[in-house]
Protein backbone atom coordinates (compact mmCIF):
# COMPACT_ATOMS: atom_id res chain seq x y z
CA UNK A 1 0.00 0.00 0.00
CA UNK A 2 1.55 3.42 -0.92
CA UNK A 3 1.26 5.63 2.15
CA UNK A 4 2.64 8.81 -0.46
CA UNK A 5 2.80 9.78 -3.83
CA UNK A 6 1.54 12.90 -6.05
CA UNK A 7 -1.69 12.49 -7.32
CA UNK A 8 -2.68 13.26 -10.64
CA UNK A 9 -5.23 15.42 -11.90
CA UNK A 10 -8.35 14.06 -13.04
CA UNK A 11 -9.01 15.86 -15.80
CA UNK A 12 -6.99 18.22 -18.14
CA UNK A 13 -9.66 20.64 -18.80
CA UNK A 14 -11.36 23.19 -16.42
CA UNK A 15 -14.65 24.80 -17.84
CA UNK A 16 -14.47 28.41 -17.12
CA UNK A 17 -18.45 28.65 -18.60
CA UNK A 18 -18.24 27.93 -22.62
CA UNK A 19 -13.98 28.21 -22.25
CA UNK A 20 -12.46 25.46 -21.96
CA UNK A 21 -9.26 26.47 -20.00
CA UNK A 22 -6.35 23.46 -20.57
CA UNK A 23 -4.24 22.54 -18.06
CA UNK A 24 -1.14 21.97 -20.81
CA UNK A 25 -2.05 25.29 -22.78
CA UNK A 26 -1.94 27.35 -19.32
CA UNK A 27 1.26 25.57 -18.12
CA UNK A 28 2.74 26.80 -21.64
CA UNK A 29 1.64 30.33 -21.48
CA UNK A 30 2.34 31.60 -17.98
CA UNK A 31 5.76 30.04 -18.94
CA UNK A 32 6.18 32.60 -21.83
CA UNK A 33 5.10 35.14 -19.41
CA UNK A 34 7.57 34.97 -17.23
CA UNK A 35 10.13 34.58 -19.50
CA UNK A 36 9.48 37.52 -21.67
CA UNK A 37 8.88 39.11 -17.83
CA UNK A 38 12.45 37.51 -16.99
CA UNK A 39 14.08 38.42 -20.13
CA UNK A 40 12.68 42.04 -20.37
CA UNK A 41 14.78 42.40 -16.80
CA UNK A 42 18.17 40.91 -17.67
CA UNK A 43 17.89 43.27 -21.25
CA UNK A 44 17.38 46.09 -19.49
CA UNK A 45 19.88 45.84 -17.35
CA UNK A 46 22.77 44.92 -20.43
CA UNK A 47 21.12 48.77 -21.56
CA UNK A 48 18.26 47.78 -23.96
CA UNK A 49 15.09 49.28 -24.26
CA UNK A 50 12.33 48.15 -22.08
CA UNK A 51 9.78 46.23 -24.31
CA UNK A 52 12.21 44.96 -26.62
CA UNK A 53 12.37 41.41 -26.04
CA UNK A 54 8.50 41.08 -25.82
CA UNK A 55 8.31 42.77 -29.40
CA UNK A 56 11.15 40.26 -30.94
CA UNK A 57 8.99 37.48 -28.56
CA UNK A 58 6.30 37.94 -31.12
CA UNK A 59 8.32 36.59 -33.40
CA UNK A 60 9.89 33.41 -31.72
CA UNK A 61 7.41 31.95 -29.82
CA UNK A 62 5.03 31.42 -32.96
CA UNK A 63 8.20 29.93 -34.33
CA UNK A 64 8.82 28.58 -31.40
CA UNK A 65 5.40 26.32 -31.09
CA UNK A 66 5.58 25.24 -34.66
CA UNK A 67 9.01 23.93 -34.28
CA UNK A 68 7.92 21.94 -31.03
CA UNK A 69 5.11 20.63 -32.44
CA UNK A 70 6.92 19.50 -35.85
CA UNK A 71 9.66 18.00 -34.00
CA UNK A 72 7.39 16.15 -32.03
CA UNK A 73 5.22 14.94 -35.15
CA UNK A 74 8.34 13.88 -36.88
CA UNK A 75 10.20 11.65 -34.72
CA UNK A 76 6.41 10.21 -33.03
CA UNK A 77 5.07 9.57 -36.73
CA UNK A 78 3.36 6.33 -35.86
CA UNK A 79 1.60 8.08 -33.21
CA UNK A 80 -0.74 10.02 -36.05
CA UNK A 81 0.11 8.49 -39.58
CA UNK A 82 -0.03 4.27 -39.02
CA UNK A 83 -2.79 2.31 -39.22
CA UNK A 84 -6.03 3.26 -36.90
CA UNK A 85 -4.38 6.69 -36.00
CA UNK A 86 -6.33 9.84 -37.01
CA UNK A 87 -3.42 12.12 -38.71
CA UNK A 88 -5.60 15.13 -37.54
CA UNK A 89 -4.56 14.76 -34.28
CA UNK A 90 -1.39 16.04 -35.31
CA UNK A 91 -2.88 19.28 -35.24
CA UNK A 92 -4.10 18.85 -31.60
CA UNK A 93 -1.29 20.67 -29.56
CA UNK A 94 -3.40 20.96 -26.52
CA UNK A 95 -3.34 16.84 -26.05
CA UNK A 96 0.53 17.44 -25.78
CA UNK A 97 3.43 16.92 -27.75
CA UNK A 98 6.47 19.75 -28.21
CA UNK A 99 9.78 19.14 -28.85
CA UNK A 100 12.21 21.77 -27.24
CA UNK A 101 15.07 21.05 -29.68
CA UNK A 102 12.58 21.86 -32.50
CA UNK A 103 10.68 24.77 -30.70
CA UNK A 104 14.21 26.47 -29.68
CA UNK A 105 15.50 25.62 -33.57
CA UNK A 106 12.96 27.19 -35.21
CA UNK A 107 11.92 29.83 -32.29
CA UNK A 108 15.65 31.13 -33.17
CA UNK A 109 14.85 31.80 -36.45
CA UNK A 110 11.50 33.50 -35.66
CA UNK A 111 13.91 35.61 -33.41
CA UNK A 112 16.55 36.50 -35.91
CA UNK A 113 13.76 37.95 -38.05
CA UNK A 114 12.73 39.81 -35.42
CA UNK A 115 16.28 41.03 -33.72
CA UNK A 116 17.04 41.66 -37.95
CA UNK A 117 14.03 44.40 -38.24
CA UNK A 118 15.34 46.30 -34.78
CA UNK A 119 19.05 45.80 -35.76
CA UNK A 120 19.97 44.03 -32.39
CA UNK A 121 22.55 41.31 -32.65
CA UNK A 122 20.66 37.95 -31.95
CA UNK A 123 23.64 36.58 -29.23
CA UNK A 124 22.79 39.30 -27.24
CA UNK A 125 18.90 38.72 -26.97
CA UNK A 126 19.57 34.83 -26.38
CA UNK A 127 21.50 35.85 -23.72
CA UNK A 128 18.94 37.98 -21.69
CA UNK A 129 16.39 35.54 -22.76
CA UNK A 130 18.04 32.26 -21.74
CA UNK A 131 17.27 31.84 -17.75
CA UNK A 132 13.73 32.88 -18.87
CA UNK A 133 13.52 29.78 -21.18
CA UNK A 134 14.26 27.91 -18.80
CA UNK A 135 12.06 28.92 -16.17
CA UNK A 136 9.61 28.74 -19.02
CA UNK A 137 10.41 24.94 -19.70
CA UNK A 138 10.04 24.41 -15.94
CA UNK A 139 6.54 25.79 -16.27
CA UNK A 140 5.55 24.13 -19.20
CA UNK A 141 6.37 20.72 -17.66
CA UNK A 142 3.78 20.77 -15.38
CA UNK A 143 1.68 20.38 -18.21
CA UNK A 144 2.75 16.61 -18.77
CA UNK A 145 1.79 16.23 -15.37
CA UNK A 146 -1.90 17.55 -16.47
CA UNK A 147 -2.41 15.24 -19.53
CA UNK A 148 -0.64 12.26 -16.93
CA UNK A 149 2.34 11.41 -19.95
CA UNK A 150 6.07 11.29 -19.85
CA UNK A 151 6.78 9.81 -16.48
CA UNK A 152 9.40 7.34 -15.55
CA UNK A 153 9.22 3.89 -14.11
CA UNK A 154 7.51 2.42 -11.55
CA UNK A 155 8.48 2.96 -8.11
CA UNK A 156 7.39 3.36 -4.73
CA UNK A 157 9.12 6.47 -3.82
CA UNK A 158 7.16 8.49 -1.24
CA UNK A 159 7.39 11.30 -4.47
CA UNK A 160 5.71 8.86 -6.75
CA UNK A 161 3.06 9.79 -9.43
CA UNK A 162 0.14 8.08 -9.38
CA UNK A 163 -0.95 7.50 -12.88
CA UNK A 164 -4.66 6.30 -13.60
CA UNK A 165 -5.91 3.72 -15.90
CA UNK A 166 -6.20 5.53 -19.83
CA UNK A 167 -5.38 5.51 -23.48
CA UNK A 168 -1.82 3.81 -23.76
CA UNK A 169 -1.39 3.76 -19.72
CA UNK A 170 -1.31 1.52 -17.10
CA UNK A 171 -2.62 2.74 -13.95
CA UNK A 172 0.52 2.43 -11.07
CA UNK A 173 3.20 4.63 -9.55
CA UNK A 174 5.46 6.26 -11.31
CA UNK A 175 8.76 8.54 -11.43
CA UNK A 176 7.41 11.49 -11.64
CA UNK A 177 9.99 12.79 -14.89
CA UNK A 178 8.12 16.27 -15.35
CA UNK A 179 9.05 16.88 -12.13
CA UNK A 180 12.75 16.04 -11.97
CA UNK A 181 13.21 17.90 -14.84
CA UNK A 182 11.10 20.69 -13.90
CA UNK A 183 13.54 20.72 -10.76
CA UNK A 184 16.44 20.46 -13.13
CA UNK A 185 15.48 23.78 -15.69
CA UNK A 186 14.89 26.22 -11.78
CA UNK A 187 18.50 24.81 -11.10
CA UNK A 188 19.83 25.15 -14.61
CA UNK A 189 18.38 29.31 -14.73
CA UNK A 190 19.94 29.68 -11.21
CA UNK A 191 23.23 28.40 -12.81
CA UNK A 192 22.92 30.91 -15.88
CA UNK A 193 22.31 34.11 -13.88
CA UNK A 194 25.02 33.21 -11.29
CA UNK A 195 27.63 32.34 -14.33
CA UNK A 196 26.40 35.70 -16.30
CA UNK A 197 26.92 37.91 -13.17
CA UNK A 198 29.95 36.24 -12.17
CA UNK A 199 32.04 35.66 -15.25
CA UNK A 200 30.20 38.62 -17.57
CA UNK A 201 29.28 36.31 -20.48
CA UNK A 202 28.30 37.72 -24.04
CA UNK A 203 27.88 36.98 -27.58
CA UNK A 204 25.99 33.84 -27.19
CA UNK A 205 28.09 32.00 -23.97
CA UNK A 206 25.42 32.51 -21.71
CA UNK A 207 22.60 30.90 -23.60
CA UNK A 208 25.00 28.30 -24.79
CA UNK A 209 25.83 27.64 -21.04
CA UNK A 210 21.76 27.21 -20.83
CA UNK A 211 21.88 24.65 -23.59
CA UNK A 212 24.49 22.64 -22.06
CA UNK A 213 23.20 22.11 -19.04
CA UNK A 214 19.73 21.88 -19.80
CA UNK A 215 21.18 19.20 -22.15
CA UNK A 216 23.47 17.17 -18.88
CA UNK A 217 19.92 16.65 -17.17
CA UNK A 218 17.98 15.96 -20.17
CA UNK A 219 20.27 13.06 -20.84
CA UNK A 220 19.64 11.23 -17.77
CA UNK A 221 15.64 12.23 -17.37
CA UNK A 222 15.32 10.29 -20.71
CA UNK A 223 16.64 7.76 -19.67
CA UNK A 224 14.22 7.31 -17.32
CA UNK A 225 11.18 7.64 -19.61
CA UNK A 226 8.83 4.63 -20.29
CA UNK A 227 7.06 6.25 -23.00
CA UNK A 228 7.32 4.53 -26.60
CA UNK A 229 10.12 6.35 -28.41
CA UNK A 230 12.87 6.03 -31.10
CA UNK A 231 15.96 4.22 -30.34
CA UNK A 232 19.27 4.45 -31.92
CA UNK A 233 22.04 1.70 -30.63
CA UNK A 234 20.17 1.05 -27.79
CA UNK A 235 19.71 4.67 -26.16
CA UNK A 236 16.29 6.84 -26.89
CA UNK A 237 16.33 9.10 -29.72
CA UNK A 238 15.98 12.48 -27.64
CA UNK A 239 19.15 10.76 -25.60
CA UNK A 240 21.64 11.01 -28.49
CA UNK A 241 20.13 14.64 -29.73
CA UNK A 242 21.10 15.33 -26.03
CA UNK A 243 24.01 14.65 -26.12
CA UNK A 244 25.19 15.90 -29.37
CA UNK A 245 23.71 19.49 -28.37
CA UNK A 246 25.32 19.25 -25.58
CA UNK A 247 29.10 18.53 -27.04
CA UNK A 248 28.10 21.60 -29.76
CA UNK A 249 27.15 24.13 -27.36
CA UNK A 250 30.61 23.13 -24.75
CA UNK A 251 32.33 23.74 -28.47
CA UNK A 252 31.02 27.35 -28.77
CA UNK A 253 31.40 28.33 -25.95
CA UNK A 254 35.29 27.59 -25.86
CA UNK A 255 35.48 28.83 -29.63
CA UNK A 256 33.48 32.14 -28.91
CA UNK A 257 35.47 32.90 -25.85
CA UNK A 258 38.74 32.60 -27.56
CA UNK A 259 37.06 34.83 -30.60
CA UNK A 260 35.34 37.08 -29.14
CA UNK A 261 36.40 37.74 -25.05
CA UNK A 262 33.95 39.96 -22.53
CA UNK A 263 30.89 41.17 -23.61
CA UNK A 264 29.18 43.32 -25.95
CA UNK A 265 28.87 46.65 -24.64
CA UNK A 266 26.10 48.01 -26.93
CA UNK A 267 23.12 45.49 -27.08
CA UNK A 268 20.42 48.03 -28.87
CA UNK A 269 21.38 50.98 -30.71
CA UNK A 270 19.08 54.40 -29.73
CA UNK A 271 18.64 52.84 -26.20
CA UNK A 272 19.80 55.22 -23.36
CA UNK A 273 22.72 53.78 -22.39
CA UNK A 274 23.79 53.21 -26.01
CA UNK A 275 23.43 57.14 -26.62
CA UNK A 276 25.54 57.74 -23.23
CA UNK A 277 28.07 55.04 -24.29
CA UNK A 278 28.22 56.85 -28.08
CA UNK A 279 28.42 60.42 -26.22
CA UNK A 280 31.15 59.07 -23.83
CA UNK A 281 33.36 57.74 -27.12
CA UNK A 282 32.66 61.11 -29.03
CA UNK A 283 33.60 63.02 -26.09
CA UNK A 284 36.80 61.00 -25.73
CA UNK A 285 37.53 61.60 -29.55
CA UNK A 286 36.74 64.90 -29.01
CA UNK A 287 39.48 64.86 -26.39
CA UNK A 288 41.89 63.27 -28.14
CA UNK A 289 41.55 65.91 -31.48
CA UNK A 290 41.87 68.82 -28.69
CA UNK A 291 45.39 67.47 -27.59
CA UNK A 292 45.89 66.37 -31.22
CA UNK A 293 45.61 70.66 -32.44
CA UNK A 294 47.56 71.80 -29.35
CA UNK A 295 50.20 69.66 -30.41
CA UNK A 296 50.52 71.19 -33.71
CA UNK A 297 49.90 74.83 -32.13
CA UNK A 298 52.87 74.10 -30.29
CA UNK A 299 54.99 72.70 -32.69
CA UNK A 300 53.56 75.95 -35.00
CA UNK A 301 55.32 77.98 -31.76
CA UNK A 302 58.47 76.11 -32.36
CA UNK A 303 58.75 76.66 -35.47
CA UNK A 304 57.83 80.43 -35.75
CA UNK A 305 60.08 81.11 -33.10
CA UNK A 306 62.93 78.86 -34.48
CA UNK A 307 64.25 81.47 -37.00
CA UNK A 308 64.55 84.17 -34.66
CA UNK A 309 65.91 82.57 -31.68
CA UNK A 310 68.68 81.23 -34.17
CA UNK A 311 68.98 84.66 -35.83
CA UNK A 312 69.70 86.19 -32.21
CA UNK A 313 71.67 83.12 -31.25
CA UNK A 314 74.11 83.99 -34.27
CA UNK A 315 74.23 87.78 -33.51
CA UNK A 316 75.57 87.35 -30.16
CA UNK A 317 78.32 85.36 -31.36
CA UNK A 318 79.53 87.82 -33.97
CA UNK A 319 79.03 90.75 -31.37
CA UNK A 320 81.54 88.39 -28.83
CA UNK A 321 84.43 87.34 -31.64
CA UNK A 322 84.33 91.34 -32.85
Amino acid sequence: MDLAYIPSPSTGVIDLGPIPLRGYAFCIIIGVFVAVWLGNKRWIARGGRAGTVADIAVWAVPFGLVGGRLYHVITDYQLYFSDGEDWVDAFKIWQGGLGIWGAIALGAVGAWIGCRRRGIPLPAWADALAPGIAVAQACGRWGNWFNQELYGRETDVPWALKISEGPNRAAGTYHPTFLYESLWCIGVALLVIWADRRFKLGHGRAFALYVASYCAGRAWIEYMRVDEAHHILGLRLNVWTALIVFVLAVVYMVISAKVRPGREEIVEPGAPDAVEAGDAEAGEAKSDDAKSDDAVVESDAVDASGPSEASETKDAAETAKG
